[in-house]
């Protein structure tokens, strides 16, 4: 449990620059409605608040909007950002990364999309962000929640720096006394400590063109029976591991984080966070299947990594009950996103339908 007496947010100004420190290392700076240091950065949503919440109706609607709100004003904010990153940057954690102007990674940063793979979805702005990515490394991100180091995480474009970590404290001081948010000065302070990235010969990176094959295909079947075909060739060994992962994922959660990618690459940012906040809404309302409390509780709760599946297997999943988790809400309901200017701060959550519900209700 967080320490009550504890911030677990640190703000600090000086003079023209904000610092904002994730201050819960010991739950690796999770988001979660109570609202880095330690080795994290962080680690996501907090998957024990989504399991307490389970049997109450959209308990957690208030944090999953607020954060999706966020990630909108994270992407178009105007001035200059920089995230350093020295540690685990997963899920929704790394949406804290990825946007900004400037994202400086280290040695000891390790970045994943794991939600897949516990019946969740990709989000948090990246059916967006992994679909824009060269060729089919965002649907491969997506269903895999393969991990990046951070040489590779600058390689895939998913930050823009790579300072080694016994730096950083160096980089940061001198990025407070520049005191300026001019893009061109602050790149400048960064390139001062950053170094060209190479990345390792085994790295997965240098497997995008049986990535682009096997994971191009329509569904997750055929991208399935893709990979058992490659695995058979030369110097394919790394794929028996994807499978396995693959294998043992929600089939629920492959299907939907698929399709989501796959609109993402047609779709603006702004409907992207639309969309993932309802898909996010209906696999919390288990609207199709509880597979992400099953998730949690075989990963984080009971820890005996022997999720029981429903529906089992990928065939059993419904096309038609699947468009019901992507069904756009009443337009009241919406993720109410201000894309004008001059409305910027509109669209906040005490705003919203949803906290009037909450009013009553209470």
């Amino acid at each position: 449990m967080a320490n009550p007496d504890e911030p677990v947010v640190l703000g600090e100004e000086i003079d023209r620059v904000r610092l904002i420190t994730l201050n819960r290392p010991r739950q690796l700076n999770v988001i979660s409605p109570k609202v880095g240091v330690g080795r994290a950065f962080s680690a996501g949503g907090d998957l024990k608040v989504f399991y307490d919440g389970r049997k109450l109706k959209d308990s957690c609607l208030e944090v999953v909007y607020r954060m999706y709100w966020l990630c909108y004003h994270i992407h178009t904010y105007k001035k200059t950002q920089v995230a350093l990153v020295n540690g685990i940057s997963m899920g929704g954690g790394a949406s804290l990364m990825v946007p900004m102007r400037f994202s400086v990674v280290t040695e000891k940063t390790v970045f994943a999309t794991p939600e897949a793979s516990i019946g969740h979805h990709t989000d948090c702005g990246f059916s967006y962000m992994l679909s824009h990515l060269p060729g089919h490394l965002g649907e491969y991100f997506a269903l895999t929640g393969a991990r990046l180091n951070g040489k590779e995480v600058v390689a895939a474009g998913l930050a823009t720096h790579f300072v080694p970590s016994e730096k950083l404290l160096e980089l940061e001081k001198k990025l407070i006394s520049l005191n300026s948010g001019d893009v061109n000065a602050v790149k400048s302070v960064i390139e001062e400590f950053s170094v060209e990235v190479q990345i390792d010969e085994e790295s997965v990176l240098n497997k995008q063109a049986v990535i682009d094959e096997c994971f191009s295909k329509d569904t997750v079947e055929e991208i399935l029976k893709s990979l058992e075909m490659e695995l058979g060739k030369e110097g394919n060994a790394w794929i028996g591991g994807v499978l396995k992962g693959l294998k043992r994922s929600s089939p629920t959660g492959l299907k939907i984080a698929l399709r989501s990618i796959r609109e993402g690459r047609i779709t603006k940012l702004s409907e992207c966070l639309k969309k993932e906040f309802r898909l996010t809404i209906n696999i919390l309302r288990s609207t199709i299947s509880g597979d992400i409390y099953e998730g949690i509780r075989a990963l984080t709760i009971d820890k005996d990594n022997n999720p029981k599946w429903d529906p089992l297997t990928l065939d059993k999943v419904n096309d038609v009950k699947m468009d019901l988790v992507f069904q756009p809400f009443e337009d009241h309901l919406e993720l109410q996103i201000p894309e004008k200017e001059e409305c910027r701060w509109e669209g906040k959550y005490e705003n919203s339908v949803y906290a009037t519900l909450q009013q009553i209700n209470e």
